[in-house]
């Protein structure tokens, strides 16, 4: 099972990182791109403070670089940012490392898995590691609910119809990758 990335970086910070592989870009599209009405907002919402800030700080690990200015057709001139080739293979590394804890499903994986599909990557080695992840958290989950009492019983039973949603999900993407990915 793949480990999670050397790098600690935010959520935030791996999105926009993730958005430079498409192409390079200013912050305005990427925002735009993570905004309640963008093609990712719906998993993922980053305000434009929010993807200054974080690639303010991409660049400062060196995974990602200014490329010069692109004048806008309104406002100032934007910096247009590309990722660095580090930045590409830290952020190709966090697309395919599943989550390791089932609250991750709703946020980190859906994007990795939206972004696999926005780059026309194969979903299957994701998706294969994370059913193995969350196959094991539902193995020691059922293990521990045997002996679990009152709200312990109570927790463990939501944890584990939370994992077995969310293998059930994963296996609906399976079903569906070859239609995602066209």
């Amino acid at each position: 099972m793949k480990e999670a990335p050397t790098l600690k970086l935010s959520t935030t910070d791996w999105a926009v990182l993730a958005a430079l592989l498409e192409q390079p870009s200013h912050g305005f599209r990427i925002a735009a791109l993570f905004a309640p009405s963008g093609a990712l907002g719906d998993i993922w919402r980053i305000q434009r403070p929010q993807v200054y800030r974080a690639l303010e700080h991409l660049e400062a690990r060196g995974l990602v670089e200014a490329l010069g200015q692109q004048e806008g057709q309104a406002g100032p001139p934007r910096t247009l940012f590309a990722a660095t080739s580090s930045g590409q293979t830290a952020a190709l590394e966090w697309l395919f490392t599943p989550v390791h804890r089932l609250r991750y499903g709703r946020s980190d994986l859906r994007l990795k898995i939206a972004f696999l599909i926005r780059l026309h990557h194969d979903l299957e080695p994701l998706l294969k590691a994370q059913t193995g992840v969350f196959g094991a958290i539902l193995e020691d989950l059922q293990h521990q609910l045997q002996k679990a009492e009152g709200l312990q019983f109570v927790s463990l039973l939501w944890r584990i119809q939370m994992a077995e949603a969310s293998l059930g999900f994963i296996e609906q993407v399976r079903a569906q990758s070859v239609a995602l990915s066209q």
